[in-house]
């Protein structure tokens, strides 16, 4: 069986763009997980360093800690949220707040 490795690397030079994502880090002890809420390169790797820290998950309390405008701001620039992160946004009725359109 073959096995090819390929390695992404973005730099200035490159024409294609990686999509900024809205997803979780994860931090705590073993089975003890807690996570941030941040944005993220698409192709860098889940618990590398984060553009923007965004907010807070506990799974075990249910505790969410959320910087809204920050996430608003994120998603109109035109971030993706993973299916996660989309849960638990629109259980804190952010995601909906975001995709409104403000009054002009």
């Amino acid at each position: 069986m073959l096995k090819l490795a390929f390695q992404y690397q973005i730099t200035a030079n490159d024409k294609t763009s990686a999509m900024i994502k809205l997803r979780l880090k994860r931090f705590g002890k073993k089975r003890e997980a807690s996570f941030r809420i941040v944005a993220m390169n698409s192709l860098s790797r889940r618990d590398g360093r984060p553009l923007e820290e965004l907010g807070f998950y506990n799974p075990r309390t249910k505790e969410v800690k959320l910087d809204e405008d920050g996430i608003r701001r994120r998603l109109q620039q035109g971030a993706q949220p993973t299916d996660t992160v989309r849960y638990i946004l629109e259980k804190a009725n952010v995601l909906e707040k975001a995709s409104a359109k403000p009054a002009s």
